[in-house]
């Protein structure tokens, strides 16, 4: 396990202890959980979804009252939303945060912003191309997310085990892998595969600090691999949510080839909230990736991280051993 985070380039730049970055949380990715993580060795970010420009610079505030270590900001960079008040928040607060990430969008001509503040850009990226792209106009670190991710993901659909590689082998940047990662074997597989850090989201979301409504917790608790499903598509979204009879009933307008305007009402923000912040999956919907069937407990923060690293070193000792005998 040494060798495998030994000189690491995402804990260099970052200036963390793990290679482990906290994933953009729409609606629950708050100050709190981004120090949380932080103080245990990551990288928290606050995801400025679901935030007023106000709330956003409370949340930065309360992150730096609770920790002195590195945090970022998760940015989703869509073409109908303005962002200038957020990015004013930003520069008025970037002696606080160390890096960006940049997600949902095309990110090209927001790096050099960024940049010209002093802040690191991450840029989360579901193609090759993508990631080709996001080293030329000047990224970091390259955030490869696969389609087990929970949340809004790229609409080519391609997986992390056959992401990664590929995408090592075509950037010179740090490589972080996201997208159905919970676990220190998980995060082991990313490494071997050529990814130089993780980011995690899901298993986040099952954590004390967060502050996610408890039933929204004890679902993915209660949740198993097949739990998760994709809404949106029919309007050329990728949104990997948990199952439920608001899901079923989303995904049969989409059936009926309605148009983006009239199935919003239904997919929008509010109605994330409804059930992160509420519980309420009468009327809402919540956020998960595929991992959702390891979570089996809602654990701290700390917790969390002590478990990842001792099944990191655990499965590390049983792939040499297999290896070996592979070899022999």
């Amino acid at each position: 396990m040494k060798d495998l985070l030994k000189e690491n380039q995402i804990t260099k730049l970052l200036g963390i202890r793990y290679p482990i970055i906290e994933g953009g949380m729409a609606q629950i990715g708050d100050g709190n959980l981004a120090a949380a993580i932080s103080n245990e060795g990551g990288f928290g970010q606050i995801a400025i979804s679901g935030m007023s420009p106000n709330k956003f610079r409370q949340e930065l505030e309360l992150a730096a009252s609770k920790t002195s270590l590195p945090f970022g900001v998760n940015i989703p960079i869509s073409g109908h939303f303005s962002y200038n008040e957020y990015f004013d928040v930003i520069e008025e607060n970037k002696e606080l945060i160390s890096a960006v990430s940049l997600s949902s969008g095309d990110p090209r001509s927001y790096i050099p912003f960024f940049k010209n503040l002093g802040l690191k850009v991450m840029v989360v990226v579901g193609t090759v191309k993508h990631a080709r792209n996001a080293e030329k106009a000047g990224a970091d670190i390259v955030i490869c997310e696969g389609f087990e991710a929970g949340g809004r993901n790229s609409p080519y659909e391609l997986t992390l085990f056959s992401l990664i590689p590929q995408v090592r082998r075509a950037v010179q940047i740090p490589v972080v892998a996201a997208g159905g990662i919970s676990s220190g074997q998980g995060m082991l597989a990313a490494l071997v595969l050529g990814a130089d850090g993780v980011q995690i989201g899901t298993r986040f979301i099952a954590t004390k600090e967060c502050i996610a409504h408890e039933s929204y917790k004890q679902l993915l608790v209660d949740s198993n691999d097949s739990d998760t499903t994709i809404m949106e598509r029919s309007i050329g979204g990728v949104n990997r949510v948990v199952k439920s009879n608001y899901v079923d009933g989303v995904l049969q307008l989409e059936k009926q080839a309605i148009s983006f305007q009239e199935l919003f009402p239904y997919i929008n923000g509010y109605k994330n909230k409804l059930g992160a912040l509420q519980g309420n999956l009468e009327e809402g919907w919540v956020h998960a990736g595929q991992s959702v069937g390891l979570i089996d407990s809602i654990v701290s923060v700390e917790e969390l991280f002590v478990q990842i690293m001792q099944e990191l070193k655990q499965s590390h000792q049983s792939l040499f051993q297999n290896v070996e005998q592979i070899l022999k």
